[in-house]
């Protein structure tokens, strides 16, 4: 693929890194939880009694459920500030996170208020849930987007995730939207906890459904309809490795950098249901990009078998790793198999000097290799690679492997790292303790 795309001299000096917003972002989550409660005191009156203080817990319990339920619709907006400044990552990891309060938060709410008001009326527990269920206003609805979302909670459980596909969570996930528009009535009916107060919970949810509405919808909409993606061709790079060069116009307008990735639907049969997120394999062109895909399940062994002219839905782009993170005059890439991917990009496009440390099982399994080696040459950089000993042993990275790799200055460089979970984990814990700084450490995992 070295004839497909032309090599550009990297920058001289790299630019400023820009910090992260995320600590702000954080700080205004948490006082919007906190302003939530202040909702409440404000509005209530003395509480007496055990009825009192469990069913005035149960309604903390709901409102700051309510408060989580459009938190986790927001970042799940794929909002560019938080997806290329602080990271689709970490932003997954703060959605999972969101999600786990949020069905706490719907437990504790439902069981509070249904002990305080059976406290209150001297009726057992079914008794009191049978009433409020089918007697109280908005309760019907909210119930079935209980149901909803409890059910979105269980499937997106790591163990239950481990025996579902993707498609099946992916489009389970989806149903919080429904969740949330059922309990949305039920909120506002909550008597005195919004009383005088409904318009800030309008603003909070249409402000929520504006983002969800730009940047899920018509900004994707927007992006197919300019730009026109189709397959240009697909090649084989590697065993199970294949690359898909898809052609499109003005694609430089996309503002896409080396590192980050899209989320790809192949209008293909079998591929067009469903959205799969893939890095840039190298620096997009004003007219084309090209991804590298190994083939790990049905949707990317599908991927081999598209044939040119096949239709691109893309959304994106997405991801924070690139050269913006960069602090240092040096860097090293430390790829993982597929892994190689962003990283062959930024191999490609890194000011300063570079040196990439490359770990396959074997060297057939070097997807990329000759693109590589061409660009090793190219700008005077250095490529390891770290394959498995000929009895089939796996070596390792310790920090002695770190340092005899890179023998100058390793913990004063900038280091990308991208591969399986394990392996990232493995050699994070290896740059740890060759001394190279947290802040140096550059990576995005999605394991929640």
């Amino acid at each position: 693929m070295t004839t497909v795309y032309e090599r550009r001299a990297a920058p001289a000096v790299a630019p400023p890194a820009r910090r992260s917003p995320a600590g702000v972002v954080l700080a205004l989550l948490w006082t919007g939880a906190a302003a939530v409660i202040v909702l409440w005191w404000a509005d209530t009156g003395s509480v007496v009694g055990t009825a009192g203080w469990l069913t005035g817990a149960g309604r903390i319990a709901g409102l700051l459920c309510g408060y989580a339920c459009a938190v986790l619709v927001g970042l799940m907006a794929r909002v560019p500030l938080l997806e290329e400044r602080i990271g689709s990552d970490r932003v997954a990891r703060w959605h999972a996170m969101a999600g786990r309060y949020t069905v706490c938060l719907l437990l504790a709410h439902i069981g509070l208020i249904l002990a305080g008001y059976a406290a209150q009326d001297g009726a057992s527990l079914w008794h009191e849930t049978l009433t409020v269920v089918l007697d109280y206003p908005e309760m019907l609805k909210a119930t079935a987007g209980t149901v909803i979302l409890l059910a979105v909670g269980i499937t997106s459980a790591r163990a239950v995730r481990r025996r579902t596909g993707h498609e099946f969570w992916y489009y389970v996930h989806l149903l919080t939207y429904a969740a949330v528009f059922l309990a949305f009535g039920h909120q506002l009916a909550l008597g005195s906890d919004l009383q005088g107060h409904s318009v800030f919970w309008y603003v909070l949810y249409l402000g929520v459904a504006a983002l969800v509405l730009w940047f899920r919808v018509l900004a994707p909409v927007r992006l197919n309809l300019r730009h026109r993606l189709r397959v240009e061709s697909v090649h084989q790079e590697a065993r199970g490795v294949w690359s898909v060069v898809v052609a499109g116009r003005e694609l430089d307008r996309l503002g896409a950098r080396s590192g980050q990735f899209f989320r790809w639907r192949f209008l293909a049969p079998g591929l067009r249901w469903t959205s799969t997120p893939y890095s840039l394999s190298a620096p997009p062109r004003p007219d084309r990009m090209r991804i590298t895909v190994k083939a790990l399940g049905d949707h990317s062994t599908a991927v081999a078998l598209l044939r040119p002219g096949t239709r691109v839905w893309a959304e994106g782009p997405y991801g924070s790793l690139t050269g913006d993170r960069r602090t240092a005059a040096r860097s090293l890439l430390i790829a993982g198999g597929v892994g190689i991917t962003p990283l062959r990009a930024l191999f490609e496009t890194l000011p300063g000097e570079v040196t990439l440390l490359y770990r396959a099982r074997a060297v057939e399994d070097l997807a990329l290799g000759g693109e590589l080696e061409a660009l090793a040459r190219w700008r005077g950089a250095r490529v390891h690679y770290l394959l498995n000993g000929p009895d089939g042993q796996r070596p390792r990275v310790t920090a002695e492997l770190l340092r005899a790799a890179v023998p100058d200055d390793l913990a004063g460089r900038d280091v990308y790292l991208c591969g399986p979970h394990g392996f990232a984990r493995e050699v994070y814990e290896a740059l740890r303790a060759a001394g190279v700084p947290d802040r140096r450490i550059h990576h995005e995992s999605f394991e929640l």
